[in-house]
């Protein structure tokens, strides 16, 4: 754990940076900051379980998380991966339920654990809060439609071609594309397994579409990528 003064800096930057309280004043932020109380995961280290009960809403100050399903057969399914400074959790806070998915931490995660309580009487008192948290639920409703549509629809070289696409963070041909998945983590967001993933890597590197180096990826005709991904089903 980061020292006192460390720990200060990380929470007021964090709080600060984090997308659900841009709307909110300093002070009133550095209110709700205060509340809440640090917790430092390893790699692989578990913040909560799906079905445990929602102790209350996770700010990612440091490291990143992956959010996941996991199938009584014990295979796994990424549903999103959320990087600091970032919340987590936000629909168990309103409607009683336990937590929907595991998450896990991907790499050092320092996180803060805002009790539900205390958050839903800060929501009371700052209206504009739960309108945000509408917001982002919102927006990963959408992400979690098109990860149906990719686990669902079209074959694995086109659902491995449209995550590489989404996860670019450049749409310029032959730039150095560094995509922040592995590849079991891009099996894991496919529903496939890690062989199947890096196979047709393989070949998308030999129909000379990408150029594949470790853990960066260069996208090296974007047009032929693009086109794989819009074939239809």
């Amino acid at each position: 754990m980061p020292s006192a003064a460390t720990l200060l800096a990380i929470r007021r930057e964090t709080f600060t940076k984090t997308p659900l309280f841009w709307t909110l004043d300093p002070a009133d932020r550095d209110q709700l900051a205060a509340l809440a109380t640090p917790h430092q995961f390893g790699p692989g280290a578990t913040l909560f379980y799906e079905g445990d009960p929602c102790a209350g809403l996770w700010v990612l100050g440091s490291g990143a998380v992956k959010i996941t399903k996991t199938s009584p057969s014990g295979r796994e399914i990424m549903l999103a991966r959320e990087s600091a400074p970032s919340s987590i959790a936000e629909v168990p806070l309103f409607d009683d339920g336990g937590y929907p998915a595991n998450a896990t931490a991907i790499e050092e995660t320092l996180a803060f654990l805002l009790h539900k309580d205390d958050f839903r009487r800060f929501c009371e008192q700052h209206p504009r809060v739960p309108l945000k948290v509408l917001a982002v639920v919102g927006k990963r409703l959408r992400t979690l439609v098109q990860l149906i549509e990719t686990v669902t629809f079209g074959s694995v070289r086109q659902r491995l071609a449209r995550v590489l696409l989404e996860a670019a963070k450049t749409d310029v041909a032959g730039a150095p594309t560094e995509i922040p998945l592995t590849h079991e983590e891009l099996a894991s967001r496919l529903g496939t397994v890690r062989e199947v993933v890096s196979r047709n890597l393989a070949r998308f590197q030999a129909e000379g579409m990408v150029k594949v180096v470790k853990r960066q990826i260069v996208i090296a005709d974007i047009d032929a990528l693009r086109a794989e991904a819009d074939t239809e089903f």
